[in-house]
């Protein structure tokens, strides 16, 4: 078996395997690119965004240190029978504390109060613009569990067999003489428009 054909079955077959992320990808950036309508589009149903699941009173320290924030966010969401999801912790002001619960279906918030003593919990109405660019800008290592590393070493992943499915393309067109020009045309065009916007925007 030769190094082309090796080259043209990577390239096959890491095209086909990139599909869905490709897309969602993709899909995902028309959202990124275009909320001011998808906001219009929603403010046009006269829905609220979020709905009280529950409101109590409660009475707990809230710490000063991140780490021993995060704990508490913990256990917050675990008092209100939220337990296993992707969350984080921010001090909206001195008597406001939030803990965000959120996957890519769901999204709760748990308000704590520090003032009045009180924990409000909400949900957030589900939303296609907010799901694609949820699955957009998801990846890292910050949060527990190992399907949440799944996912960001399946994002990693995805990430190098698209370096290495753009450098087997272009192994692929080089030794087509006859389409050389119009390859370094299409290359070229790409270069300077990227390189354009990065300069002037």
């Amino acid at each position: 078996m030769t190094f082309s054909l090796i080259n043209r079955r990577v390239h096959l077959f890491l095209g086909l395997a990139l599909i869905p992320w490709l897309f969602m990808y993709a899909a995902s950036s028309v959202p990124f690119a275009h909320t001011p309508y998808f906001e219009r589009r929603e403010a046009a149903k006269n829905l609220p965004l979020w709905s009280v699941r529950l409101e109590q009173p409660l009475d707990v320290a809230v710490p000063d240190e991140p780490a021993a924030q995060r704990e508490w966010g913990r256990t917050m969401l675990a008092s209100v029978g939220i337990q296993g999801t992707n969350f984080g912790v921010n001090r909206q002001s001195p008597t406001q504390v939030n803990v965000y619960s959120y996957s890519f279906w769901t999204s709760t918030q748990v308000k704590y109060f520090t003032d009045r003593k009180v924990v409000r919990v909400e949900d957030r109405r589900f939303r296609w613009d907010q799901f694609l660019t949820g699955m957009h800008s998801r990846g890292g290592f910050d949060q527990e569990g190992w399907l949440q590393d799944a996912w960001g070493v399946v994002v990693d992943l995805v990430q190098v067999a698209i370096v290495v499915w753009v450098a087997s393309g272009i192994l692929m067109w080089w030794p087509l003489r006859a389409h050389r020009r119009w390859g370094a045309l299409a290359i070229g065009a790409g270069v300077l428009s990227f390189a354009l916007f990065v300069a002037l925007l």
